[in-house]
């Protein structure tokens, strides 16, 4: 069974930055596409950023585009999460995702095809 444990979340001003981590257990992370995802109160999940388990290609939401940024260590069996220029809108538990992954090109971009989750991590931006 794998488990995803995410760190790294907080309370922080407008034009902050956090960055959040996630750890893997098992043998086979360097094998998972791997995503971040979060829900803000009263509304739903929604996709934030996607690696590949080569690292090689990622994604974002328009929302996030160009202030994020998704990388990984697979030596580490971590996936990390780079926030920067947070802003008040980006209130939300971020969560962390894993999907096996047979072909390297497979991103994750909902949060239905996923395999694991993790328990979340609250991040809070006060303006």
């Amino acid at each position: 069974q794998v488990q995803l444990v995410e760190s790294g979340g907080g309370s922080v001003q407008a034009g902050d930055s956090l960055r959040l981590s996630c750890v893997a257990s098992g043998r086979t992370f360097s094998r998972y596409a791997m995503g971040w995802f979060r829900q803000a109160p009263g509304k739903e999940r929604e996709f934030v950023a996607t690696i590949t388990w080569s690292g090689r290609s990622t994604d974002y939401s328009d929302s996030v585009k160009g202030r994020f940024t998704i990388s990984r260590d697979n030596a580490k069996n971590t996936v990390y999460l780079q926030m920067n220029s947070l802003t008040p809108e980006d209130t939300a538990v971020y969560y962390c995702a894993g999907k096996d992954a047979f072909w390297r090109s497979v991103l994750l971009y909902r949060g239905d095809e996923a395999d694991y989750w993790g328990q979340g991590t609250q991040v809070t931006v006060s303006s």
